[in-house]
Formats: structure tokens, sequence, C-alpha cells
């Protein structure tokens, strides 16, 4: 590995990482998510988990009473507030989430390690020629995101798909620039 900061990165992901690279390709930049940043964006699930699990369970209190020799129809209700109880544990799951992700840029394309909700990990996979920045949002901190594409493979709209919640994002997209400018090595752009 060309890359110093891989050590910091648990075992398996650093597996994952190194096996996904091809012959005689070199990591210029590394970073994780900031796990902080990306429990903040669940924060608007919490909230609405707390009035659906307030409500699922007043649900089912209510039906018990009315039903109590139909305890399977009591039952109906412990999927909902199991639904209550997931929402409002949704900032701890994208904490974990970030703590299992990376993101490589190498000296001929920008990877995506994504970890999922049940442990496994999407791997993606983005080209220098394919590498468009859309968008760049900068926090106070120096932190932010670098969207380079739109995925529109959701039922419920569409999600930037990028280096998101990274540190120094300015560095991350000059890098990105000088990958899609150049067919050198993106350190002789750089550095």
């Amino acid at each position: 590995m060309s890359y110093s900061y891989t050590a910091r990165l648990p075992q398996r992901l650093r597996s994952l990482v190194e096996s996904e690279l091809r012959p005689r390709e070199r990591i210029a930049w590394l970073e994780q998510p900031i796990p902080g940043r990306m429990a903040l964006w669940e924060l608007p699930t919490m909230v609405f988990g707390i009035f659906w699990t307030a409500g699922s369970m007043s649900w089912w209190r209510d039906a018990y009473k009315m039903e109590r020799e139909l305890v399977w129809f009591s039952a109906f209700h412990l999927p909902f507030i199991l639904i209550g109880f997931g929402m409002l544990s949704s900032p701890y799951w994208a904490r974990r989430m970030a703590l299992r992700s990376a993101y490589v840029l190498t000296d001929r394309r920008a990877i995506l390690f994504t970890a999922g909700w049940l442990g496994n990990v999407t791997v993606r996979s983005f080209e220098a020629e394919r590498l468009t920045i859309l968008r760049c949002k900068k926090h106070a901190d120096g932190s932010g995101d670098l969207v380079f594409a739109i995925d529109t493979d959701y039922d419920d709209g569409s999600t930037d798909v990028g280096f998101l919640a990274i540190r120094k994002v300015k560095v991350a997209e000059k890098l990105v620039r000088a990958l899609k400018k150049s067919k050198r090595t993106i350190w002789d752009e750089v550095v």
C-alpha cells in the first residue's frame, strides 16, 4: 500500500481496499466519512421515530385492552413498534456504517466502499473520465461533501454519490480535478 493511513481502517475494510486495487495502481487519498456528521443526517428520521413509536405503542395498548382474549391480534402491532425502534436508533446505525465505509482516490479512479445495514459493503468505481464534480459543499470546519454522481435507483427520489461527510473536502476536490485533467498520476499535478 502506498498510502500510510490505511493502517487506521478496520482489517476487513483494509483487505477489501487492497483487493480492489489493480496492478501498479497507487492510492493518492483515502478517507472515511465523519461518523458524527452521518449520524446527524438521521436526526429527522429519529424525531419522526419518536412519534411513530409512541403512536404504535398506544395503538398496541388500546388493542390489547379491547381484545385480551385475542392475543394474536395485539401481536399484529409488534412490527410497527420494531420499525419505530429502528427509526429511533438510526443515528447509531448511520454512525456504525460510516466507521465501516471508505473513500479512495487512486492515480486512475475513485472508489467508494459503502457499508450497508446488514454488514455488506458495496464497492463502486468511477474511472477518471466519469468523474464530474456536480457539487462541492464545504462547512466552516473545512469538512463537506464532494458529489460527482446522482443515483436515481431509489423509489423515494435520488441520492448523492461521492465523497460524503469528509474532512478537508477542498483537498479531495483538488485531487479529483487533477485526476480528471491529467492522464499522468495526480501527484504530478497537486503535490
